[in-house]
């Protein structure tokens, strides 16, 4: 999987499209009031006292910017003055699409704006942070384990081999015996812990609470998904696609459902807390999406108040992405003031 994403011609490698005229859509791709509700997260955050005007605003996994960016929109027009004092980051490994973001960035706010890039969270050291992040950890590579085996490729087969030893013992550590395992968490929040010394953690993805004892790996291509293993040998009859996986290696992108529970204890091993966790539907208006659209309706036209308001219900929409995704919250550190 690894190789699939993030290799020499990964799929996260590449410049991709993310939308209408890609694999897949985002919440972030889908409406500016997703990150105008996250916004709204982050001034009650400041408001309420564990964070400070001063703090640094961090995303990770931005692909173009569109999330900061809207952010920062949204910010303007709630907090304009924090914009003067807010230290905005975007941690992003690959050149084309630092290339991207800061393009997107130039083009949107020209030199109003300081935003800095680092390649990863190990670069960033501060006091305080607001990090953000929208479906990274479907994006982590994973291995896919069945008992006490788990999935490897050979010469374009899928097969399933006996378990390495530490693989083994982390699959028993978390309980799965069929499904995914992302061996990745544990040093992903173990950097964040070192970053800051007191940050929120805000992010969104899909999946469920508990290892749903399944395979979910899969394949998005222009809007269509596949099942991994129907795409291999070891499905047969009706369930069997036409294609095979290595059709798609690289073009298209590969993905699984988190076990929100594995990420949990990853954040409780590195001292840090979770405060949340819903669907994306009641995060999204208990961040105050509603409010923001009634302020919307206020100056908009009736034809951009109805685009909107369509937008917006793909992402609360339980038969959309509103109970599909989830969103949890993490904190560590305690109130600056009171």
């Amino acid at each position: 999987m690894y190789e699939w994403l993030y290799g020499d011609r990964g799929y996260y490698t590449q410049k991709r499209t993310i939308g209408k005229e890609g694999d897949f859509y985002t919440a972030a791709s889908t409406s500016m009031f997703f990150g105008g509700s996250i916004a709204k997260r982050l001034i009650s955050t400041i408001e309420s006292g564990f964070l400070s005007p001063t703090c640094h605003v961090v995303e990770i996994g931005a692909h173009k910017g569109y999330l900061l960016a809207d952010m920062i929109q949204f910010l303007y027009t709630l907090k304009p003055e924090w914009l003067k004092t807010l230290c905005f980051v975007i941690v992003e490994p690959f050149e084309q699409n630092e290339r991207m973001q800061k393009a997107y960035f130039k083009e949107a706010f020209g030199d109003a704006l300081t935003l800095r890039h680092v390649k990863s969270l190990e670069e960033v050291s501060v006091e305080e942070a607001f990090f953000v992040a929208n479906e990274i950890f479907d994006a982590f590579a994973c291995e896919v384990i069945y008992d006490d085996k788990m999935l490897y490729i050979e010469a374009n087969q899928a097969v399933f081999k006996p378990m390495d030893e530490s693989t083994l013992l982390k699959a028993k550590e978390y309980g799965v015996r069929k499904g995914e395992l992302c061996l990745a968490y544990e040093t992903f929040v173990a950097s964040m812990a070192r970053s800051a010394d007191r940050f929120e953690f805000v992010t969104f993805d899909y999946g469920q609470k508990e290892a749903r004892e399944d395979f979910s790996l899969r394949v998005y291509a222009k809007h269509h998904v596949y099942p991994f293993f129907a795409l291999s040998d070891l499905v047969q009859g009706s369930q069997r696609e036409a294609r095979t996986f290595d059709t798609f290696f690289a073009d298209a992108d590969l993905t699984y459902d988190v076990c929100f529970s594995h990420l949990f204890k990853a954040f409780e091993k590195n001292g840090v807390s979770l405060k949340e966790f819903c669907s994306q539907m009641k995060a999204l208006i208990d961040f105050g999406l509603i409010e923001l659209l009634e302020l919307f309706a206020e100056h908009a036209s009736e034809e951009a108040y109805e685009r909107e308001k369509n937008r917006i219900k793909t992402l609360i929409d339980p038969a959309f992405m509103g109970e599909r995704f989830k969103m949890a919250c993490f904190r560590k550190g305690a109130l600056k003031c009171t």
